[in-house]
């Protein structure tokens, strides 16, 4: 580390990024099971905040593993350093003024505190979008519970490997109950505040 020199404080601020948008940023972190509705939900509300003029980005579990996490397994480690590249990623984009939309099944806590921790508490806004196991399983909109149960996939989120349900979270969504336009509205009225400038 002593022959690295980050010039953070010398290059444009967060805030010069956000006047220039007109909006303030923010990372909405998105829990929950496979199948619960997170990127459902995410691609709504990113096409929401988009019509109503806020720049977004959304990083998907899925579409990062596909580029700059492709070379990590689902072994405990991997999907520490999984969301913790993630979080880095979007603690880029919250500072290049962008609300910043995440979609992660980030299963246990230490998992979600270490992603708070490096975006910042005050910028972090947890989702848990809570559907039942047994809902998402039903649902098993990419097959991977049937892969799961036939024994093709090992260490599956909330069969052999642990979730644990975000304790206090800043919203949580009941995809059981609430349709996909009650769960983007409910999320959108929620952030909105939080991303005018």
């Amino acid at each position: 580390m002593e022959n690295i020199h980050p010039i953070f404080d010398k290059t444009l601020q967060r805030l010069d990024k956000q006047q220039l948008l007109n909006q303030k940023s923010i990372v909405i972190w998105m829990v929950g099971l496979s199948g619960s509705g997170k990127s459902t939900i995410a691609k709504a509300l990113e096409n929401e905040l988009h019509q109503l003029g806020f720049l977004t980005q959304l990083l998907d579990g899925d579409n990062l593993r596909t580029g700059i996490n492709n070379n990590l397994t689902f072994s405990e480690a991997d999907r520490l350093e999984n969301i913790r590249r993630a979080a880095e990623v979007a603690k880029i984009f919250l500072n290049a003024g962008i609300v910043t939309i995440c979609s992660f099944i980030s299963p246990t806590n230490q998992i979600r505190d270490l992603a708070k921790k490096i975006i910042g508490e005050s910028d972090f806004f947890e989702v848990y979008i809570n559907a039942p196991f047994e809902v998402c399983e039903n649902r098993d909109v990419k097959g991977l519970y049937k892969k799961a149960r036939a024994g093709e996939i090992k260490g599956f989120t909330g069969l052999d490997s642990p979730f644990e349900a975000p304790q206090n979270p800043s919203l949580e969504l009941k995809t059981d109950i609430n349709s996909l336009q009650q769960c983007t509205d409910y999320l959108a009225e929620a952030v909105l505040d939080k991303v005018r400038l």
